[in-house]
């Protein structure tokens, strides 16, 4: 830190400059220095991703830092013409940078694979993690309560939590652009100047709100959120490494509870408890490097689907993904029943080798009160005004089937 500040050169925002002669900044900038938040380091925003997308290696360190940014101009624009907003700005810029502290291992896939919930653990720790609750409390006694308020959507006004999650958030902006930026796909560039200078404040319903004119620049942002789910997000490998890693650690699982592998104390407490039964240590003490050392270690073990699994995760050797979203869910269920017999007889446990995952995207909702749009008539939710938001309400899903390479062939004659 020179004269005061603290510089973070960040590949999407350019230089994310904090002071210390400004109160939030300063305490911004010691909980960015808090082991919690220093564990971000060392959690792949993306989870699994980059055995797809082989630049998808960003962090939730990176992300957060970028939700802060985002916010921060955000917020910034609106006091600019509604002044009255201002004692929230240490709200909202400590709700956008600690809104993933909760994350876990492998981010959303480990959510899925290990039953947690990253919302739940962010408030335990708030709650809990002494280095990030005396820096909050120093600053205000109320900051924490304030924070899990925001991260419940209950905090009035609700343009503060809706600045840090809503269908038009900082999180949205930042991990639609650093995911298309990381992942090298093109679906994910936004006009953020534009965007942000579309928010605006409602002082009656005391929401955010979208100008008129902003309405183009929100719905290419909802444009490019669709194609990002259905190119980047849902696509078959994916899908394919996120089930690798879950049969890993769901035979690991057996396998530990019969006393026939060995793992470290934070690795066997996350597969033998129930997320919400973990110790703050228990749960802070796991990132990504910890469950992947125990992925390197066990290729080794004398078990040979534990090993064979975490060989092909480790080699991206992935399973197959075929997609059967033409097919029912009989004729789904029955093809599934055939390839499992095809792998019984190829010498392989069925039950860790194929299966049907689905996809599902529900398009753009009312999530907590949706997008707002200023017009003649009043506020009007987007999706009324908007043919082409309407379009993208419509959910849609993808069924696959997964099977390793050795009976593709084989696979592909049954459908």
């Amino acid at each position: 830190m020179r004269s005061g500040r603290r510089t973070y050169h960040d590949p999407l925002h350019g230089a994310i400059t904090l002071t210390v002669d400004d109160p939030t900044e300063a305490l911004l900038i010691q909980l960015i220095d808090t082991p919690g938040f220093q564990r971000l380091r060392r959690i792949r925003q993306l989870g699994t991703a980059s055995l797809t997308f082989h630049g998808a290696e960003g962090s939730r360190f990176t992300h957060s830092l970028g939700v802060m940014a985002i916010a921060r101009r955000a917020f910034d624009l609106l006091v600019e013409s509604y002044p009255q907003l201002q004692p929230y700005r240490p709200l909202v810029l400590c709700g956008a940078l600690l809104h993933d502290i909760g994350h876990g291992p492998f981010s959303h896939t480990g959510e899925d694979i290990f039953g947690s919930n990253h919302e739940y653990w962010t408030c335990r720790i708030l709650r809990e993690s002494l280095p990030l609750r005396q820096k909050l409390d120093a600053f205000s006694p109320d900051l924490v309560d304030q924070l899990e308020q925001v991260y419940l959507k209950q905090f009035e006004p609700p343009v503060v939590w809706q600045l840090v999650s809503s269908q038009l958030d900082c999180d949205r902006l930042d991990y639609l652009m650093r995911d298309s930026y990381f992942t090298g796909a093109s679906y994910g560039h936004l006009d953020l100047d534009r965007i942000l200078l579309a928010l605006n404040y409602d002082p009656v319903s005391q929401q955010l709100v979208v100008v008129g004119k902003g309405q183009a620049a929100i719905e290419h942002y909802l444009v490019v959120r669709y194609f990002m789910y259905a190119q980047v997000y849902n696509h078959p490998k994916n899908i394919a490494a996120a089930v690798g890693l879950e049969q890993v650690f769901r035979q690991a699982k057996l396998l530990l509870l019969k006393g026939q592998l060995t793992a470290d104390a934070t690795v066997t407490a996350w597969l033998t408890q129930p997320s919400q039964e973990l110790t703050l240590a228990q749960y802070l003490g796991a990132d990504d490097g910890v469950f992947s050392y125990h992925i390197q270690h066990w290729q080794t073990s004398a078990e040979p689907v534990l090993a064979d699994l975490c060989r092909r995760y480790l080699d991206r050797d992935l399973l197959k993904a075929l997609d059967v979203s033409h097919l029912d869910q009989d004729q789904q269920a029955e093809l599934l029943a055939k390839t499992e017999q095809l792998l019984a007889r190829a010498g392989f446990v069925p039950e860790c080798y194929t299966g049907l995952r689905v996809a599902l995207s529900r398009g753009y909702t009312l999530y907590q009160r949706g997008i707002k749009l200023q017009t003649t008539l009043g506020l009007q939710e987007i999706s009324q005004v908007s043919p082409l938001v309407q379009t993208l309400t419509q959910p849609y899903q993808k069924a696959w089937l997964l099977y390793p390479r050795e009976i593709a062939a084989d696979v592909l004659q049954l459908n």
